[in-house]
């Protein structure tokens, strides 16, 4: 049996190593196959010894990334873990720091993942950035912050959020109310999102102002968009013509953000989706940037990661049977 020390210089960043009940620090005992005992300032770890050294580098890693004022949550803890089991975490290095933008109750928004800290750092560095992933991912969420720090650094005047009215199987057509209210339900992420970053009262004061405008893709027709920050959410159900049209109407000291998870097309079978064209077509092209997330990125609750690895596993299965 094999034994590391982890030295732990304060007691309050030994409370949230341990987290509620202890469950962050029982994680990394059964993900490791170890025992972890808090002895003389520290945490002494016990088990065989590769299962040992990497246990501490988990727990050295997570301390560094509580250093850094990221929360060590259930996700963090189980995404860690997998990280220093890959041989990986010296890029956890990149996550932490002063995050992203402050949230209308109060809360720092950083990245949770190296995948997210990148996709940021690929929309600070880029006018248009395709950002393709898996549900849970913060694909839409994190462009929405993104957007909203733009804003109030007064980069940007506005703020356009859009998405194409394609249904998921379900039927909305005969649903009561105008064109605005037929397509509520689908642009309600987006809503959601923004409630979150300014409040229901500024962000409803800056739809009255026309600063925030959530519409359907069919509106983006004939404008140019200068001094905003655009967002097209879904676009996996766009069509090749649309997702032009859409990257088109760029206009001066604009950024656009482009997000989509292409395993999930609800576009009838004939029609080709303009994202998978689109990532073909922009490759390459200086101050395009496509950023592609996995289900390691995922932020959601735990089942989902083990979802998407499911049906990613069945489709490639499907894919070699027909083969």
């Amino acid at each position: 049996m094999a034994e590391r020390f982890v030295e732990v210089d304060d007691s309050g960043k030994l409370a949230d190593l341990f987290g509620q009940l202890d469950g962050n620090v029982s994680r990394i005992q059964k993900d490791f196959s170890v025992s972890i005992v808090s002895r003389d300032g520290g945490l002494k770890v016990i088990g065989e010894e590769k299962n040992t050294e990497d246990a501490a580098r988990a727990l050295r890693s997570l301390l560094a990334i509580s250093g850094r004022g990221q929360d060590l949550s259930e996700q963090t803890v189980r995404y860690v873990t997998s990280m220093v089991t890959e041989g990986a975490e010296s890029q956890l290095a990149e996550l932490g720091g002063d995050g992203i933008c402050v949230t209308a109750s109060g809360k720092i928004l950083r990245a949770r993942t190296v995948g997210q800290q990148r996709y940021v750092d690929a929309i600070k560095n880029n006018t248009i950035v395709l950002g393709i992933g898996p549900a849970g991912t913060g694909k839409t969420y994190l462009a929405v912050a993104m957007a909203v720090k733009a804003f109030r650094e007064h980069k940007i005047r506005k703020i356009i959020l859009t998405r194409p009215a394609v249904e998921a199987g379900e039927k909305l057509g005969f649903l009561p109310g105008d064109l605005q209210d037929k397509v509520d339900p689908y642009l309600r992420p987006l809503y959601d999102a923004l409630f979150d970053m300014f409040g229901a009262e500024m962000f409803g004061k800056y739809m009255e102002k026309g600063i925030i405008e959530v519409a359907p893709l069919a509106y983006m027709r004939g404008r140019t968009l200068d001094e905003a920050f655009i967002i097209l959410d879904e676009a996996q159900n766009t069509t090749s013509e649309q997702i032009k049209m859409f990257l088109t109407r760029l206009g001066n000291e604009s950024r656009m953000v482009i997000t989509g998870d292409i395993t999930q097309i609800d576009l009838p079978d004939q029609k080709r989706s303009g994202l998978v064209e689109a990532v073909k077509v922009l490759k390459g092209i200086d101050d395009i940037a496509i950023h592609r997330f996995t289900e390691k990125d995922v932020v959601r609750h735990r089942l989902v990661q083990d979802i998407i690895r499911a049906y990613e596993k069945y489709n490639e299965g499907r894919m070699r049977n027909h083969g």
